[in-house]
């Protein structure tokens, strides 16, 4: 493949020059995209200081209870990859997975706040076992976090679970792969949506926070490497998503509708970025709150090859994903205005930029009310390795 001197094929050249507009590529000013106050916190272990961290970001945001009071929460976390994969001996909650002690403290805070029901949910890496027994097998205890708050409940979201099917969510402005995305209904039977993400670099997307953590919302059942071609086969959990989203080699499960350019590139740098961002679209995060106390450098997770754990010893929360990871790509000493071919997106486009001319929120800086700790107190450069 011929690419130019920015990385692109004469196919993606057109794509992104605005040629594509009409199959669905996003095209609002980013002046329109709303902007949202992000707070930043400093926080060395996830031990005593946790919790008046947390406390005092969402007091920075308003407070919770104007949030939550009243409502169901569903809370997405970040599990990515198999428990058995580890970064050498590290934990995989210090390095590539929400730590539990976050999710124990936000889903307390949430209880206390006046949630009438949180939900846990993820798509547990290859399988369709219940969440809890993914978690045990992780070395944490589901217990803890089960009795962190009242009603609590865990979900694995991989296939459509407790419910009678799956809820559809329509891409505004008709999508840039597809027109619309079918998730457990979890995702739709709650008031309020949290990605509970962790901070970190990412091999198809360059980094990856709040907006890359609903990848995993997506279910194997449909979107899944195995997932049937025709009826939905709520057996078929294993595998990835690899098959389908990332370098679209076959359709998903009928339920779905088909892409809307099957000639458009067939690469996971393009797909993903412009799935993640349509996602954000159709299933709006409210709350995101950004794990980078402990996490690694280098990419997501200890199958990308020279990765590292780090301590960055911060925390971020904001009321919108795209505002929220445009800070954190900044934390990572990133400049979130980058676009394809600059750092952190050498090879892929930007899921903030795609995001921003969805009209989810803005990634510009200049825009945006930075409260708590100084971003500049919080900076690291997460490629230099000390």
């Amino acid at each position: 493949m011929k690419l130019n001197k920015c990385g692109y094929s004469r196919r993606e050249f057109l794509w992104a020059t605005g040629a594509g507009a009409a199959t669905g590529l996003p095209t609002a000013s980013a002046a329109e995209a709303p902007a949202s106050k992000v707070a930043l916190a400093k926080c060395a272990d996830y031990g005593a200081a946790l919790q008046p961290a947390l406390r005092t970001m969402f007091d920075q945001l308003g407070g919770l209870g104007r949030l939550v009071k009243g409502k169901t929460v569903a809370v997405k976390v970040n599990m990515t990859g198999s428990p058995q994969q580890r970064l050498g001996t590290t934990p995989a909650e210090f390095a590539q997975y929400t730590h539990p002690a976050v999710i124990g403290q936000v889903v307390r805070m949430l209880g206390e706040a006046g949630a009438v029901r949180v939900r846990i949910l993820e798509g547990a890496f290859s399988t369709g076992e219940p969440l809890e027994e993914f978690m045990i097998d992780a070395g944490w205890d589901p217990g803890a976090l089960l009795a962190a708050a009242p009603k609590v409940v865990m979900e694995n979201t991989n296939m459509k679970g407790r419910w009678g099917g799956y809820a559809r969510f329509a891409v505004p402005g008709g999508g840039s792969i597809f027109s619309e995305y079918y998730l457990n209904q979890a995702y739709e039977q709650c008031d309020v949506l949290v990605s509970l993400a962790k901070l970190k670099e990412h091999a198809t997307c360059g980094v990856t926070m709040a907006i890359k953590n609903m990848f995993g919302a997506l279910p194997l059942t449909i979107y899944g490497d195995h997932a049937s071609k025709t009826d939905i086969d709520e057996g078929m959990t294993n595998g990835g998503r690899g098959t389908i989203l990332h370098y679209g080699r076959r359709q998903p499960a009928a339920v779905s509708p088909k892409e809307r350019d099957p000639a458009s590139p067939r690469e996971g740098q393009y797909r993903v970025p412009r799935i993640i961002a349509d996602l954000a679209a159709a299933r709006p995060i409210h709350l995101s709150i950004v794990d980078g106390i402990y996490t690694m450098a280098g990419g997501e997770g200890p199958w990308n090859g020279r990765v590292w754990a780090i301590r960055p010893g911060v925390l971020l929360a904001g009321l919108n994903a795209v505002c929220t990871d445009a800070v954190s790509t900044a934390v990572m000493g990133f400049d979130p205005m980058a676009t394809r071919g600059n750092t952190p997106f050498e090879r892929c486009d930007s899921t903030l930029e795609l995001a921003e001319q969805n009209g989810v929120g803005t990634r510009d800086l200049k825009r945006i009310e930075i409260v708590g700790a100084p971003l500049e107190a919080v900076r690291f450069e997460i490629r230099k390795r000390v």
